[in-house]
């Protein structure tokens, strides 16, 4: 019997659920807010942009105030449009880059959008990395004035799908991880690496920290992230087939141990955590950004030699997956605790048109946000229970979950293809009898 992925949705029910205790059951679901229809980033972020303690959207050139996110207003200059004919023959013009609203592929010019109070004025600023390969750039917050933001690139060529915004060397502040592309003996080479800011004036460019060899590290390399593999309390940083090890010291910018490992073919956000509580960060992470695949990869030592085992969460046929749940383009992942109980979850789901109507694997295929709830059963133990989240609005290139309103619950936040959205958790106590009926059913046997 052929498992699609609506029909997963039926036997997940409508809600997810977890047990606080032996005496409490809940009931986890989400009201989506379309905040704009339009396509006009691949990411989006929070701020509390006008000072009023509420955390507003930020997605493209628009950020959307709380409580309700109805009003919007402008970063920069919002000029995108794009001409559509109607069934009638008539031909209009489109506000944003051409996606769901539209008929073609296209791309558009914000991929990750990050939020950080940069000059200490108080107030938050946003920090955008453009298309692959293109600029960051951070738009100073003109602190309540009715006026577009004051742009500062700082950084000429953020290259990879999935950099990032986070602290690499300890200092507490974070720096970009991403690749670079750089000029090498008259020839351009690719780097893997992170950029710091100088703190006392963010304004001027900042300085790209080559951690890697040259290599075939480019503007559209799938998969990067950052966290501690080995123990020893630094930044380990990851890709698709391997790991750098962050020596003891930075001085003077010494090139990372290489360790090379096969985690997938290039997905997303990578992320370490201790998924089975064995003391040892594992490696969390899509397979392919464009096909099918998830999966934590168990570390384990051998002859005091780091290894890792890969154990699927999710892969491209529904036997894959206990639950029978199959989606593809993986493009996205954050690693937040959703329900309260101490673990970490994934949150994830399809990103919608990465390459078009006509590109990728199933392209037409429900835009879904998942969240997968790990479980130790017992010691030793892992399942990975999907949640359903939403089918018709997916992920981008970044996917958020944090607390927006402020009721302790992390939602969920997308901009992409499709537009603009939040998810907001809210939860439910139950009687155990509901709470059985809501739980996913086990269709297929690891």
């Amino acid at each position: 019997m052929k498992i699609t992925p609506l029909a997963c949705l039926l036997a997940v029910v409508c809600g997810s659920f977890s047990v606080v205790n032996a005496e409490e059951y809940v009931l986890h679901s989400f009201q989506k807010l379309l905040l704009n229809d339009q396509f006009w980033g691949e990411g989006a972020n929070v701020g509390d942009f006008n000072h009023d303690g509420k955390l507003d959207v930020v997605s493209g050139p628009y950020w959307y105030a709380a409580p309700d996110f109805k009003e919007r207003r402008e970063i920069y200059p919002a000029k995108q449009t794009f001409k559509l004919q109607k069934a009638d023959g008539t031909v209009v013009d489109v506000p944003g880059f051409e996606g769901a609203l539209g008929k073609n592929n296209a791309y558009s010019d914000n991929f990750f959008t990050f939020t950080h109070d940069f000059n200490g004025d108080g107030w938050t600023d946003v920090l955008v990395y453009g298309f692959p390969g293109a600029e960051a750039t951070w738009y100073e917050n003109p602190k309540g004035e009715s006026r577009h933001w004051t742009p500062h690139v700082v950084f000429k060529t953020v290259d990879n799908e999935s950099p990032q915004w986070l602290d690499i060397d300890g200092d507490g502040k974070p720096e970009i991880l991403s690749g670079a592309t750089l000029p090498v003996e008259g020839d351009q080479k690719g780097f893997v690496g992170y950029t710091t800011v100088d703190w006392s004036d963010p304004t001027k460019p900042w300085t790209f920290h080559k951690i890697s060899k040259p290599g075939n590290w480019q503007r559209f390399t799938h998969g990067l992230g950052a966290g501690d593999i080995n123990g020893d309390g630094r930044t380990d940083v990851f890709v698709a087939n391997g790991w750098w090890e962050q020596p003891a010291s930075l001085a003077g910018d010494p090139e990372w141990v290489f360790h090379p490992v096969a985690f997938g073919g290039g997905g997303a956000q990578m992320y370490a955590y201790d998924v089975n509580g064995d003391g040892l960060n594992d490696v969390i992470t899509s397979l392919q950004a464009h096909g099918y695949g998830l999966a934590w990869f168990e570390q384990y030592q051998e002859d005091g030699e780091i290894k890792f085992r890969e154990h699927l969460i999710m892969g491209h046929e529904p036997t894959q997956n206990p639950y029978g749940l199959k989606f593809s383009q993986v493009h996205a992942l954050d690693l937040v605790d959703m329900d309260g109980d101490g673990l970490k979850d994934i949150v994830t789901g399809k990103r919608f048109w990465a390459h078009g109507p006509a590109g990728d694997a199933e392209p037409e295929a429900p835009a879904v946000v998942y969240w997968f709830k790990l479980v130790r059963p017992s010691v030793g133990q892992v399942s990975w229970v999907p949640q359903f989240v939403d089918d018709d609005s997916g992920v981008g290139t970044q996917v958020l979950a944090t607390d927006v309103n402020g009721d302790g619950k992390p939602d969920i936040v997308v901009g992409n293809k499709k537009g603009t959205f939040v998810h907001l958790h809210e939860t439910k106590p139950v009687s155990k009898e509901e709470w059985e009926k809501a739980q996913p059913k086990v269709l297929f046997a690891k």
